[in-house]
């Protein structure tokens, strides 16, 4: 039988910390798996199913939410399709069941690219590329975004990865967050407004253990101090991950599901029965919720412009 996420392009890399490996899918360019020496720093998921709850997906040509899947430019109303029924809203973009097709690949790195063509709501058209390459100290993600159509073009990009330290429960890990402004939402999780995180219980810049949030919250002004914004998860044991984005990416949503369908065991070493509890994705973002509306962070780019953004995932102590 086929995986629900199409072909699975396997990358492997032998770097100073041991054998790097990852599982990339043809299905929205997603993160499937991915482990330094065995210990799995993403949730994975079987290659029989669809990623649960967005896991590792690319999200493009927009992040999280459009409210009601309808926004405004000049004086012409577009309606997407609604694909989150519960709350009326268009989500996490137009490639999230859409296969990619393989443009390069090499044994640790792969290019991925997909079109996004004119449709109900996008009247534009861009030509998309995802490059995942395994570097000494983490996974590099690149994404280049080419307008191919002959009007400007707004676009926003993300990405969706759960993070995890092995087999260290997601609870006891340390979440930091170094955002200065929360996303304030409506109950359909909408922004209303944008407020400092200062002295309220979501700021997150100090440190805060997984298993006391509640999370499916945005945050903006993401410092970037020398092109980069970072965020980190730390394990008891001091071992850490990092997930940092290039000065593109201010924003990040954080998501602290409860009833996630982790694995127990490693996956490198087949282990592969599902256990329901907590997980964390971190997801850089270079626009907030309903981006198409606010214009918060959002880009234009003109016929035959380039636009490239970049984030990644870097692990600290997972010496040998």
């Amino acid at each position: 039988m086929r995986a629900a996420t199409g072909t699975q392009f396997e990358l492997m890399a032998d770097g100073p910390n041991g054998r790097a490996r990852a599982t990339i899918t043809e299905v929205a360019a997603g993160i499937r798996s991915y482990a330094v020496r065995g210990i799995d720093l993403v949730e994975y998921f079987p290659a029989e199913v669809q990623p649960p709850m967005a896991a590792g997906i690319v999200l493009v040509p927009w992040p999280n939410r459009i409210r009601d899947g309808a926004w405004t430019h000049g004086d012409v109303r577009h309606q997407l399709a609604v694909t989150e029924p519960a709350r009326s809203n268009a989500i996490h973009g137009l490639l999230r069941f859409a296969p990619y097709r393989l443009v390069s690949r090499t044994s640790s790195s792969v290019t991925l690219g997909a079109t996004v063509f004119a449709q109900s709501g996008y009247p534009f058209q861009l030509e998309i590329e995802v490059t995942y390459a395994l570097v000494d100290d983490g996974l590099e993600v690149t994404h280049t975004l080419q307008n191919t159509g002959a009007a400007d073009a707004p676009v926003a990009v993300g990405a969706h990865p759960y993070l995890k330290i092995g087999d260290v429960p997601t609870r006891d890990l340390v979440l930091r967050v170094s955002a200065e402004t929360h996303i304030d939402v409506d109950d359909r999780l909408n922004p209303v407004g944008e407020s400092s995180v200062s002295g309220t219980p979501v700021d997150l810049r100090a440190g805060v253990r997984v298993g006391d949030l509640d999370l499916d919250d945005g945050f903006g002004g993401v410092p970037a101090p020398n092109g980069r914004g970072e965020h980190s998860l730390t394990a008891p044991d001091g071992r850490s991950l990092t997930l940092w984005g290039d000065e593109n990416m201010r924003y990040v949503q954080v998501f602290t599901p409860r009833v996630f369908p982790t694995r127990s065991g490693s996956h490198a070493e087949g282990g592969d029965v599902p256990v329901t509890g907590q997980a964390v994705a971190i997801e850089p973002m270079t626009a907030p919720a309903n981006a198409f509306n606010s214009g918060a962070g959002l880009r234009w780019i003109v016929p035959g412009e380039t636009w490239t953004v970049r984030w990644g995932i870097r692990h600290y102590g997972f010496t040998s």
